[in-house]
């Protein structure tokens, strides 16, 4: 199986894990005399077992995650890289639309007596620095996607 087949089967997995949750709370409690629509000991066992496939496919995705080479690194170094990316991203972007006066706070006058507000940040070079930051991480997240489809998951 590729490392990108075990994703999508994690998300599947994780996905009916929260519905057979939802199943179990909707028929844990029933009125007396009236049936519960499903087995909720039925629908708990389930649910178990689909942990069980859950946590043996999260097990064998970080390893091939820790093992598979990409770059200089590995896959596990790539996905630290795009996750701090991302945060990097909503920083600068967030200060972009502050220093622009986008944030709620409006920088509009009332009156002409009022000081204007000046931007402390240079609200051009920050949205210049997100799109390069956007672009790496775009980078990033096409060689990992790239690798999921080569790389074999491993046992």
């Amino acid at each position: 199986m590729k490392l990108a087949e075990a994703l999508a089967a994690r998300a599947d997995t994780q996905r009916r894990v929260q519905q057979l949750q939802r199943r179990i709370a909707n028929n844990a409690r029933y009125q007396e005399g009236e049936p519960p629509t499903e087995d909720a000991s039925a629908l708990l066992a389930e649910a178990v077992e689909a942990c069980a496939e859950l946590e043996d496919l999260i097990r064998r995705i970080n390893r091939t995650n820790a093992s598979t080479r990409l770059g200089t690194g590995t896959v596990t170094d790539a996905l630290a890289r795009r996750d701090v990316l991302r945060i990097r991203h909503g920083l600068l972007t967030a200060a972009a639309d502050a220093a622009a006066g986008k944030d709620g706070q409006g920088y509009g006058r009332q009156l002409r007596s009022e000081l204007p507000y000046v931007s402390a940040l240079d609200v051009r070079e920050l949205r210049e620095q997100a799109d390069r930051v956007a672009r790496e991480i775009r980078e990033v997240d096409l060689a990992v996607q790239r690798v999921n489809w080569e790389a074999e998951l491993a046992d």
